[in-house]
């Protein structure tokens, strides 16, 4: 049920990449997702994935594996997705040494976050920081 208390996520940003497998080891091994499915049609083709961070996940697949959605997103531009990490440092150090595109360094933020930005292999953006709002049903 939506808006339970259950901690299940009940948002999950979907994005498709060129190369969905390239894009599953770099969220992993960069960023610290867990590959929690994978599924492949033909062809090594992901036709859906889900990582998760915490208690939250992320779902993707690859570009021209057709469907509904995948014509809808055929001309979509990147997107941002914010994570809250315990480490912003030690986060940061591990995706510089993996050669993830750093936009910004940790920084303090005027309202009490510390966050960095970097930019995945196909462009999306990435914020990572310790600002983790409350949410309410």
């Amino acid at each position: 049920m939506a808006g339970d208390d259950s901690g299940r996520p009940t948002i999950f940003p979907t994005l498709l990449y060129a190369d969905a497998k390239a894009a599953i080891q770099q969220l992993t091994e960069a960023f610290g997702f867990t590959e929690a499915t994978v599924y492949e049609g033909e062809g090594g083709t992901v036709m859906h994935a889900e990582l998760t961070y915490g208690n939250g996940a992320v779902m993707l697949g690859s570009k021209g594996r057709g469907g509904l959605f995948d014509q809808v997103m055929k001309d979509a531009g990147p997107c941002g997705v914010y994570l809250v990490v315990d480490d912003v440092d030690a986060h940061h150090q591990r995706a510089k040494e993996h050669g993830v595109e750093i936009l910004m360094p940790p920084t303090d933020q005027d309202y009490g976050s510390r966050d960095y930005m970097a930019r995945d292999a196909e462009g999306n953006v990435w914020s990572f920081g310790t600002y983790a709002p409350e949410t309410r049903a």
